[in-house]
């Protein structure tokens, strides 16, 4: 655990030093500019939490940054690991993919990197610090999400609230009581400070729990609604979005480690408007979309210093991926999804 905390934090150090902003091309941005006002639309994929209003702001602010009047089709998550599943299967059979740009965590984007389904870009030369440019090229990593247990506070007392993520396997959680979303790379995740036989035991036992299944859009209603008692993870967003409507929905703050899957932007290989969506990559690491994201989405990057998301990290066993950990969280997503009885 140590050794975890050590490299969160020479990470954070590492990467919150220069932000974003590396030196960039000018004639490479004036090019890509005058690429993507040819294609005039992007088909962005991104999560359903950033809401029809917020696609529509990042779409306003990323015009007006470059002078473009790009038309931005907004496709919501239904659920990403189906969604990339889908990405993955169209490539098989030959059929272009349906988004131009998908903006997902990184776990499904190794999925595609994996299989090489992204079209890479030397982002670096827009200006991109080469440290949020990931998988060979293909993707930038531009906000953190944060996952954990949640619960309802008008609804569990304070005593239950779960305090280690072992405390999900008590008994009295069996039957239902636990909720647990198809979003099963968080638990790949603990993989990376367990060991692989210890997060595999750990999904066995909490599968033995008989938990609620379903999309983590329907765990949070039922959590809300008080169906489950607690959910195994819920992300940020949904906290975020529950602080703004008022709901109950609050994080088991206190378990470690925090699970810190990033969104990442990539060009799908077969995109019908790669320069855009290569565009658009790079824009949502500015300034203007950064505001744009923590307003609608909740996210900002934690490797920023003074953003939320820097804030939130501080002083905490946070899990990062890397991309040399890919193969096996994507093996481990796909087994533990089997072993919590996804079909």
């Amino acid at each position: 655990m140590r050794g975890l905390r050590l490299f969160v934090a020479s990470m954070l150090g590492l990467l919150g030093i220069s932000g974003f902003a590396d030196r960039a091309s000018p004639a490479l941005l004036d090019e890509l500019v005058a690429a993507a006002k040819k294609e005039g639309i992007v088909d962005l994929y991104a999560p359903a939490t950033l809401t029809p209003q917020g696609a529509e702001a990042l779409g306003e602010a990323f015009n007006k940054k470059y002078g473009l009047t790009i038309k931005l089709n907004f496709h919501p998550s239904g659920g990403m690991t189906r969604d990339v599943g889908r990405v993955v299967a169209q490539s098989a059979a030959a059929v272009p993919p349906e988004w131009d740009l998908m903006v997902i965590h990184d776990a499904g984007q190794s999925t595609l990197w994996l299989r090489k389904l992204h079209k890479p870009f030397d982002y670096r030369k827009l200006g991109i610090d080469s440290k949020v440019v990931h998988f060979d090229s293909g993707t930038v990593a531009f906000a953190n999400q944060f996952a954990l247990p949640a619960y309802n506070r008008k609804i569990l007392p304070a005593q239950d609230v779960p305090r280690r993520w072992e405390d999900l396997l008590d008994p009295k959680w069996k039957g239902g009581k636990l909720g647990m979303g198809t979003a099963t790379h968080h638990l790949a995740r603990l993989a990376a400070a367990w060991g692989e036989e210890k997060a595999t035991e750990y999904v066995k036992a909490l599968a033995a729990q008989q938990p609620t299944l379903g999309r983590l859009a329907e765990i949070d209603t039922r959590l809300q609604l008080g169906e489950i008692l607690i959910a195994v993870t819920l992300e940020d967003s949904r906290i975020y979005h529950a602080k703004k409507t008022g709901a109950p929905i609050v994080f088991a703050e206190g378990v470690e480690p925090v699970i810190s899957p990033a969104y990442n932007a990539g060009v799908l290989k077969g995109a019908r408007h790669p320069n855009v969506g290569h565009l658009f990559a790079a824009f949502l690491t500015s300034a203007e979309a950064q505001e744009v994201w923590e307003k609608y989405g909740g996210q900002t990057s934690a490797f920023v210093p003074g953003t939320t998301a820097y804030k939130y990290a501080q002083g905490k066993k946070v899990l990062y991926m890397t991309q040399d950990q890919a193969k096996m969280i994507d093996r481990l997503t796909r087994e533990y999804g089997k072993i919590m009885g996804f079909k």
